[in-house]
């Protein structure tokens, strides 16, 4: 069987097809069990969807079983969100969360299935850390600045930390190779563990899944070289004359073990 501790891994293969097995196909199998634990939103996730002004559409990037897709709690309905996902089976159960008819489309996250500036604002959570490089970080990233408008759009990301609180029961493996440890992040295999009471055998299933476990500051570094790459300017409207379009951090924190970043678009 399978061990159930966090690994250390090392990516020699082609990224898609890396991440097709060791992410995709597994959040296929394990989808009805991961959907079944994965249902109260996390606090600062849910005051950035209650923050919204009345009337905005986003974009959910990587909904999972799409337990986002209902809020804000105390108004349903007054901002809509649209779920993206690359697992079928997790969309199915997204379809209908809340109880309601949702909008949701099967793609993966580093597709641009819509036009650039259609979204007021977008949320990525817990999916980022599943693109096995940087690169590919990177561009998953710039497809949001793509969806959002370029002069009002907010991004709120979160991705896993190295950095774990005492309730995780995730042991992340100190990296031995002193040139891997120079490296920003770990890349892991995080076991999901299904039951054998879901399962059509007496025996449990361990399953693999690929993390890239962010280091402090990298989620911002990584959002900014993305803003940077596609001509923005990242800092306050304020601070410099004569640029026409940029990027604003306006929180950078850690909760829960995980990373986060609220961006704001702005355009003059």
């Amino acid at each position: 069987m399978a061990s159930r501790s966090v690994t250390s891994v090392t990516i020699s293969e082609d990224p898609i097809a890396y991440e097709n097995t060791h992410v995709h196909a597994i959040y296929e199998q394990i989808a009805p069990h991961f959907s079944s634990t994965r249902y109260k939103p996390w606090p600062v996730i849910a005051a950035f969807l209650s923050s919204l002004p009345p009337g905005w559409v986003g974009l959910d990037s990587g909904t999972g079983n799409g337990k986002y897709l209902p809020l804000p709690a105390e108004s349903p309905g007054r901002v809509w969100t649209i779920g993206l996902d690359r697992s079928l089976n997790l969309l199915k159960i997204a379809k209908n969360a809340g109880g309601v008819c949702r909008e949701v489309i099967w793609a993966n996250v580093s597709d641009q299935p819509w036009r650039k500036g259609s979204f007021d604002y977008a949320i990525s959570i817990a999916t980022i850390h599943h693109l096995a490089t940087y690169e590919r970080r990177k561009q998953a990233v710039q497809r949001l600045l793509q969806a959002v408008s370029p002069s009002h759009g907010r991004i709120l990301i979160y991705v896993w930390a190295v950095d774990q609180d005492d309730l995780s029961k995730r042991e992340i493996p100190v990296v031995d190779d002193l040139s891997a440890a120079e490296e920003p992040g770990k890349d892991v295999f995080v076991p999901w563990v299904l039951p054998s009471d879901t399962v059509q055998t007496r025996q449990e299933q361990v399953f693999n899944r690929y993390y890239h476990m962010f280091a402090k500051g990298e989620l911002t570094q990584l959002v900014s070289e993305a803003a940077e790459e596609m001509g923005l300017y990242v800092g306050a409207k304020s601070e410099r004359a004569g640029i026409h379009r940029g990027i604003d951090f306006k929180q950078n924190g850690w909760e829960r073990s995980n990373y986060y970043v609220e961006v704001h678009c702005w355009a003059v």
